[in-house]
Formats: structure tokens, C-alpha cells, sequence
């Protein structure tokens, strides 16, 4: 079976995010590439339930060479996002604070420096139906720039990493920061940190 052992990942990685939170029944979906190859959830399978074989492998073109299943609807975002940065899994998910953030703002401002870990301020890609070259594009041009996570308008979130445990962290962080900035604006309104303490921190980083 081509990809054993990252299609093993995958379907370890579905059922944590189910665990945690970070989806709910079939929704979201994660992909690891390897090489001109990547395997990904199937479409409409419990993210909790998958077994290796039933995540289909594609070529960078979209194709199945491998599985019985239909890759996930969300299969061209994965592939867009591959091809216009140096990932190598991909985590989408549908996350209750990310999703909050999403359907009602622009950008998550930095009230906390662990947004330097995602590549900075967490923009928030336009609304388009999922599934569709439209919001693949959308989610691409969100993820400019280097950022390793990125919102989706009334939709859920998108989390990048050199390796599918580094992409599940940047989801579980990207939760976790939006969950901050949500509870903090119950309470007053947040502060935002400036460029001159986001600087301050990258240089800490590099000490």
C-alpha cells in the first residue's frame, strides 16, 4: 500500500482532532504530501473511524492513484496550498473558536507573541464554497507571506507544518489563540501587541 505509513498518521491525527475538539463528525480534513504524492481524508467519513486504506492517495494533479474512497471535497485547497509553499500535511478543521473568529472578523489581531509561531497576525481568507478553485485560491493568497495557519470566512481553519504532528500543533495553537481573544473580548477589549514588541519577541527567539 503506497503511503502506509502516512495514511496511518492521517487517520491517527482524525482521531485526536475528534478527541479535542477540533471537528465534529466528518467535517475537516488532513493531508500529509510526500514527494508528487499525497494522502488524504476520504470525503464523508467520520475523521474518528478511518482506517489507513480508506484514504485515498492522489497525484499533484488531483488524480486517485491509489484507494477506493473519493478523496475529500476539500482536496484542491490541499493541493493549492502544496503547490505554492514548502508544507508537507495540512490540517483543516472546523473548530468551535476558530470558526467563532472566522464568521465574524477580518484577521485575528496578536494579543498573545505565541502568533509568531504561525508566521504573525492570522488573516482571515474570503467566504467561497468549500470544495471550490475559489476559495483554494482564497486560502493561498491568506497564507501569503509565510504564515503557517490561516482563518476561513464562516467556515473553520487551516493549519501548515513540515510534518503532520507540526501541522496538528499549529491547528491545536490556532484554536487556542482564537479561544483567548474570544474569552478576552467577553471580559473588555484586548489588548493588541505592537510591531515593536512582536519585534522584541522575535529577537528574544533568536537569543
Amino acid at each position: 500500500m503506497r503511503l502506509e505509513r502516512e495514511r496511518a498518521a492521517i487517520c491517527a491525527t482524525g482521531r485526536a482532532m475528534a478527541a479535542s475538539g477540533l471537528v465534529t463528525g466528518a467535517a475537516g480534513n488532513v493531508s500529509v504530501r510526500v514527494g508528487d504524492l499525497v494522502a488524504v481524508t476520504p470525503g464523508g467519513v467520520m475523521l474518528d473511524r478511518m482506517e489507513p486504506a480508506d484514504c485515498p492517495v492522489v497525484d499533484l494533479a488531483g488524480t486517485v492513484v491509489e484507494g477506493e474512497r473519493k478523496p475529500s471535497s476539500e482536496t484542491p485547497m490541499h493541493l493549492a496550498v502544496y503547490a505554492s509553499s514548502d508544507a508537507a500535511a495540512i490540517v483543516h478543521t472546523h473548530s468551535t473558536y476558530g470558526t467563532v473568529v472566522a464568521s465574524t472578523m477580518d484577521e485575528l489581531p496578536p494579543i498573545h507573541y505565541n502568533t509568531l509561531l504561525l508566521g504573525g497576525t492570522i488573516r482571515v481568507a474570503e467566504y467561497a464554497t468549500y470544495g471550490t478553485p475559489e476559495l483554494a485560491a482564497n486560502v493561498r493568497a491568506a497564507l501569503e507571506g509565510g504564515r503557517r495557519a490561516a482563518l476561513m470566512a464562516n467556515h473553520g481553519g487551516v493549519a501548515l507544518g513540515y510534518s503532520l504532528d507540526e501541522a496538528y500543533e499549529n491547528a491545536r495553537l490556532l484554536e487556542w489563540l482564537c479561544g483567548v481573544y474570544v474569552r478576552a473580548k467577553a471580559i473588555g477589549e484586548p489588548r493588541v501587541l505592537t510591531e515593536e514588541q512582536l519585534a522584541a519577541v522575535v529577537e528574544r527567539f533568536g537569543a
